[in-house]
């Protein structure tokens, strides 16, 4: 996925009800402060120091509120996309090009899909000679020090009912014979491995550990963050405890 528009680079000076940023741009005409739409409803911990390096995205669109918004920020170590919508957008261009091999072989995919309680998977992958695959997808982008100083990703960096909620109606796809599939996309590039964040949300994390006792696949991808744009990585291991 290329982003649409060149990214420009900034300095934050804060992130405020939740969607909004406040970031220093440089211009022809000198510094320059500027709002940006973040598009990313959790805690961003340790992605939103102030004094960070950001990439935002410019919007063209007259219509919207905002004439920016908040792309990548730069931990030192990687890049990191912050934008939690990005993931879907790269998920959905891996699965067009068979580039996430557990996933490949469908003849064709639907985003968006009614199922569940008033729910909508992100992907329904189908054919003919197998089983229907229930897809959701997380953007994952928290990362903090193990204890074996390994980089881990971990997700969620808040509580998340609704995250658990999406688990308990995969795992009741499952139960009724379909696919069932729970993917995190890793949207940096320097971990390791993947665990869920129990200290974080130990309601969640035991609700992953009752998926995949009912069948539902865990999967884990990296992503190759650039300044010019996102595409699937190599897999990483998940360890659930």
């Amino acid at each position: 996925m290329d982003f649409q528009h060149p990214l420009v680079r900034g300095q934050l000076l804060q992130r405020y009800k939740r969607f909004l940023a406040d970031v220093r741009i440089e211009t022809e005409d000198g510094p320059r402060e500027v709002v940006a739409h973040c598009a990313n409803p959790g805690s961003m911990m340790g992605l939103a120091a102030p004094g960070s390096t950001v990439w935002l995205q410019p919007n063209p669109n007259p219509k919207a509120k905002l004439d920016w918004r908040w792309e990548l920020t730069d931990t030192g170590s990687a890049l990191v996309c912050i934008n939690t919508a990005r993931a879907n957008q790269v998920v959905s261009e891996a699965l067009a090009a068979d580039a996430i091999l557990e996933l490949s072989g469908y003849a064709s995919f639907k985003p968006e899909v009614k199922y569940g309680t008033a729910s909508r998977i992100d992907f329904l992958l189908q054919d003919d000679n197998r089983p229907d695959a229930y897809l959701e997808v997380k953007s994952v982008t928290l990362s903090r020090p193990s204890p074996d100083q390994e980089p881990v990703a971990e997700f969620p960096d808040s509580r998340t009912q609704r995250g658990t909620k999406h688990l308990q109606e995969l795992s009741d796809m499952r139960r009724a014979g379909h696919r069932a599939v729970m993917l995190f996309l890793v949207q940096r590039g320097d971990c390791t491995h993947f665990k869920p964040a129990r200290d974080i949300d130990p309601v969640y994390a035991d609700a992953l550990v009752k998926a995949v006792e009912a069948g539902v696949e865990v999967l884990c991808y990296a992503v190759d963050v650039r300044v010019e744009g996102l595409s699937v990585d190599a897999p990483l291991p998940v360890y659930l405890d």
